[in-house]
């Protein structure tokens, strides 16, 4: 399966926005967020939830959030809102529903079968925040063409595993492993969870480092004060740049004399070494583009 590291649009900061706040809504269109969840689950109060959809509906419409990718958060289709939720957001032209505590592929395609003519660009993303989802990954992530990305829902799953809160995320690792496991055998979009403290800048990119050394795409965040860091560390840097070029042009060399490998700096690369470094050259010219657009 493709890599999603080729995407045409990065991930690296995915914001949760109350789908109940009308002035939280308008600050979304100008923050430096790559993607931005409209929640209309835990953020918003049972008192509120229908005034939210109609908020969400009509923000989506508008318009005006630039390059930003809009993601909505629906209520599950067991409480009373689920049904509407995801009937009136698929016809408003988000780009895609977030469903909440996907446990089993059966979610997805009910999801999938329940858009009817939403339009095309209209994905299905899945929070990851059980033990059972988390176990059933792999079949999730296969469930259905639509499906575009996996968000790992920390909170809920420490919560269900009755696990503690540690900065290393020791108990967490094997969930967060199975997902990106799956998403990756699939060319899925994987986010890593929230960090909660969010005047903790030191601790945030503690996590978020963490989260890119597995693997993820980038982290989602529940304050615009974190966007920053996670723009920085979901990026790559100028030293990797240099170095993935350098192992590019060594290989081109080696090509041109007719050699199937190269040496850099004392090292071997191969075909594998170009792909990553290609992919990662690619990236940073996908982030430069959309800043500058």
């Amino acid at each position: 399966m493709r890599f999603m590291q080729n995407q045409s649009h990065p991930y690296r900061s995915v914001l949760y926005m109350p789908g109940s706040n009308p002035r939280a809504l308008d600050k979304a269109k100008s923050l430096a967020a790559d993607a931005l969840i409209l929640d209309l689950e835990d953020a918003v109060a049972p008192s509120e939830k229908l005034r939210a959809r109609e908020l969400v509906v009509e923000a989506v419409r508008a318009g005006g959030y630039g390059r930003r990718k809009l993601i909505v958060r629906i209520n599950a289709f067991s409480t009373e809102w689920g049904e509407a939720d995801l009937a009136a957001v698929a016809a408003c032209g988000a780009d895609a529903i977030l469903l909440p505590k996907v446990d089993a592929p059966g979610d997805i395609t009910a999801a999938a079968e329940r858009m009817g003519n939403a339009p095309e660009k209209t994905r299905i993303w899945a929070m990851m925040e059980t033990p059972l989802g988390a176990l059933e990954a792999n079949a999730i992530a296969g469930a259905h063409p639509r499906l575009e990305g996996l968000v790992l829902g920390t909170n809920d799953l420490m919560k269900e595993l009755g696990c503690a809160a540690r900065p290393d995320r020791m108990p967490l690792l094997a969930a967060l492993s199975l997902c990106l496991m799956a998403a990756r055998a699939h060319g899925l979009v994987c986010i890593d969870g929230v960090y909660n403290a969010f005047r903790d800048d030191e601790g945030l990119r503690a996590e978020c480092e963490q989260g890119r050394a597995l693997g993820f795409d980038g982290k989602t965040l529940i304050h615009p004060a974190q966007i920053a860091v996670a723009n920085e560390v979901f990026a790559p840097t100028e030293a990797e740049l240099e170095h993935a070029r350098a192992v590019v042009a060594a290989f081109e060399e080696a090509q041109a004399r007719g050699e199937g490998v190269a040496v850099l700096d004392g090292r071997i690369v191969e075909n594998l070494h170009v792909e990553t470094a290609r992919r990662t050259i690619a990236r940073a010219e996908t982030i430069a583009a959309l800043a500058d657009g």
